[in-house]
């Protein structure tokens, strides 16, 4: 009987002992889930990259740091094995963006195709956040410039370089839902100064939207997707697909698009391919971070 008595106490005891525990450790998930809300955090990484593919992510280069980008497209893959679908030709662009501030930043660029020099400022509206101040959504905007310097293939046409000039303007608004998913829409305004035809509208509006999916710690895939809601006759919406490879210091993007052109006015109300038949470039975008600007020591 002494037996049973001892061990129906010790039963009692673990039981106990086992409640208490369970009971001390909800009231310390209950006080760090107080201090996480009276805390503010920033949710960081919505996309590895300042672009999803051709257009800009809602991310902004940190301050001090120079971003030296290459961004490559090949001829269309439809033209066959005697251009090696597409391998023989090429487009390029070469550009450098700097972090101001680590909400601000600007950067310029040079294309070879129609010899396009560009230029643009970016400032990080709003960043996504949990806890005591908690944001949904992170909000960029931008604004850009793009100068066509190619030559004029007819002499008798003379146009002036604001002619050639073109500017787009985009708000840029991303969730990160969770450590693999975010979403982006880009509400967008291209101007041009002049247009193909008398009758074309100056002010351009497009709706680009564009994601991002882990696959796994260093690899992801993005696409976006521009609608126009008013265009040029003989264009068509532009749509990328791809990969980016995060290698340390380098994000390496490889994609396919039907965009020839890597500036805002010009994929997004100038692309000519056409998914359906073939139009599509290969491509990639290396990107390689250099630290500039050292942070000051606090004392």
């Amino acid at each position: 009987m002494l037996k049973v008595l001892a061990l129906f106490h010790c039963v009692l005891l673990s039981v106990m002992l086992h409640a208490q525990d369970i009971d001390l450790l909800t009231k310390a998930k209950e006080e760090s889930a107080k201090e996480d809300s009276s805390k503010t955090e920033l949710v960081a990484a919505t996309f590895k990259s300042t672009r999803l593919i051709n257009g800009h992510s809602v991310e902004t280069i940190k301050e001090g740091l120079l971003d030296f980008r290459i961004s490559h497209r090949f001829g269309f893959v439809n033209q066959g094995l005697y251009d090696l679908f597409g391998l023989d030709n090429a487009t390029e662009r070469m550009g450098l963006d700097y972090g101001i501030t680590n909400r601000l930043m600007v950067g310029i660029g040079r294309s070879t195709f129609q010899k396009q020099m560009d230029g643009f400022i970016k400032y990080r509206l709003m960043q996504q956040s949990t806890g005591k101040k908690a944001m949904p959504l992170s909000v960029t905007l931008l604004a850009s410039a793009i100068v066509k310097t190619i030559k004029e293939t007819d002499p008798t046409i003379k146009r002036t370089t604001s002619d050639k000039t073109s500017f787009a303007y985009q708000v840029l608004i991303a969730r990160k839902f969770n450590e693999k998913t975010s979403l982006q829409i880009m509400p967008t305004l291209v101007h041009y100064n002049l247009v193909p035809l008398t009758g074309d509208p100056n002010d351009l509006f497009s709706m680009g939207i564009g994601g991002r999916q882990k696959i796994s710690k260093r690899v992801s895939i993005n696409a976006e997707y521009y609608w126009q809601f008013n265009k040029f006759d003989g264009y068509h919406n532009s749509f990328a697909i791809g990969v980016d490879i995060e290698t340390g210091g380098h994000v390496f993007q490889l994609h396919f698009a039907n965009s020839t052109g890597m500036t805002e006015t010009t994929f997004i109300h100038e692309t000519v391919g056409d998914w359906g038949k073939g139009d599509i470039h290969f491509g990639f975008n290396i990107s390689r971070v250099f630290k500039i600007k050292k942070k000051k020591n606090i004392n």
